[in-house]
């Protein structure tokens, strides 16, 4: 069901600007924000001296390589507000990560950022094709965690009217959505999976529901996921991508018209793909890790944030601004397997493109002796369910070895087998290497 693109006189100037524009306006706010962290925040000055390098000696866009990169272990160390660049009393709101592998990584906003936030993500709803005067069901979680309340300010200055579900409850998820009729929903892809299974567990058709688009992110999704989910649904599944170290959701979103990637606001992010292991800058076009500069951001600047997310850098397509590819995963979440790298991703796409499987997979990680060993959980979908467990087993792990070079065990069980995510995103890595 394709929805209508936006005309150019809806959207904002900067959308389709010239690249000559967007560079000159980023080369001002980068100097901009390089002189804010200097004056304003200790670890950057102390990182800027120990490189040798000072604000003004950005003069241009390229010159942003000599200055140092930010990683969580930075922020993890001046916990909790040792990052910020304005005094606290400045900040009106602070969200932070789990902080499932140590210290949370703390975040703060002024009112400013506050507004550019919901502005960035009224215009990435504006780019899915959500229009003022919609429905908006978010399933995002609430709380710390950014996906909730970005998403929610974000439709509110669209002109939406917001459904702040928020995660978990799938029966009450459905019972709104056949009940208040939105037009879109804003969810992990993995959680909106769940979600189709409960309208199909009650009876219902998933693809008869009210919603027209669905804006997923918060985790990576691969091309057969978003067929899956449109197919599943009957809409269109646009990918937006975001994180709180960052901002949160809206640092990039896909056009529906073209669902080719993800746009990169370009005029407050500033992005760069380098080389993982070395730190070089690559060309747009190459695989790496995605790198990110702020800069627009007052209370929470981060300069050259390492966001350990594998992907790389596309020319404009339906807007001016350059285009993320899928994130093939992310370079600590990567699996070396006997030498050979693999990549969750890589597993799900197999998965899916099974017709006997459903969309649910976790890999389970061992070691035995010094060799590490993966085993691949899925389940049968449904229609399926009559069919030879293990024959569609090796069937799989043929599949797997012939396209990643990977041995792995697989073990197929019924469908609803697999734990399902109830509040946020899919639990595909179960590590058991440190316990054993």
């Amino acid at each position: 069901m394709p929805i209508h693109a936006l005309r150019p006189t809806e959207l904002d100037p900067i959308e389709r600007a010239s690249r000559d524009e967007i560079a000159a306006l980023q080369l001002a706010r980068l100097r901009e924000t390089l002189a804010h962290v200097y004056a304003n925040v200790p670890h950057y000055r102390r990182a800027f001296d120990e490189k040798g390098v000072h604000p003004s000696d950005l003069r241009t866009l390229a010159d942003l390589a000599k200055f140092p990169f930010t990683g969580k272990g930075d922020l993890r160390a001046n916990y909790p507000f040792g990052m910020f660049a304005v005094p606290r009393e400045q900040v009106v709101r602070v969200h932070a990560s789990s902080g499932t592998t140590g210290k949370p990584t703390v975040v703060g906003y002024t009112r400013s950022d506050i507004d550019h936030w919901a502005n960035l993500v009224a215009r990435s709803l504006r780019a899915a094709g959500v229009r003022k005067g919609d429905m908006v069901h978010v399933a995002y979680g609430y709380g710390l965690f950014t996906g909730g309340l970005g998403a929610h300010y974000g439709a509110e200055r669209l002109g939406c009217t917001v459904v702040p579900m928020s995660g978990g409850q799938t029966e009450k998820q459905v019972q709104l959505i056949q009940d208040f009729k939105p037009d879109a929903i804003m969810v992990t892809p993995s959680y909106m999976q769940v979600i189709c299974e409960e309208f199909r567990r009650q009876g219902l058709d998933p693809r008869e529901m009210s919603v027209r688009v669905g804006i997923f992110g918060a985790e990576p999704w691969t091309e057969a996921m978003r067929r899956d989910i449109q197919q599943a649904a009957d809409i269109d599944a646009v990918d937006i991508y975001g994180l709180s170290e960052v901002m949160g959701p809206g640092v990039a979103s896909e056009c529906v018209e073209t669902q080719d990637g993800p746009v990169i606001w370009e005029d407050h992010f500033y992005p760069e793909i380098i080389d993982p292991e070395t730190g070089a800058v690559l060309p747009d076009g190459e695989e790496g890790e995605l790198v990110f500069t702020t800069l627009t951001k007052q209370a929470f600047p981060v300069i050259r944030y390492r966001t350990r997310d594998l992907t790389r850098l596309l020319p404009p397509t339906a807007r001016s601004m350059r285009r993320m590819g899928k994130i093939v995963g992310r370079s600590d979440d990567m699996l070396i397997i006997r030498g050979v790298n693999l990549f969750p991703t890589q597993i799900e796409e197999i998965v899916l493109a099974h017709g006997a499987l459903g969309g649910q997979y976790q890999l389970v990680v061992t070691r035995d002796g010094l060799l590490d060993k993966v085993e691949v959980l899925c389940e049968l979908l449904p229609t399926h369910a009559g069919s030879d467990p293990g024959a569609v087993g090796r069937d799989l792990q043929e599949r797997i070895k012939t396209l990643t070079g990977v041995s792995t065990a697989v073990r197929v069980g019924m469908p609803d087998s697999i734990e399902r995510t109830l509040v946020g995103k899919a639990r595909r890595v179960v590590d058991q290497r440190k316990k054993s």
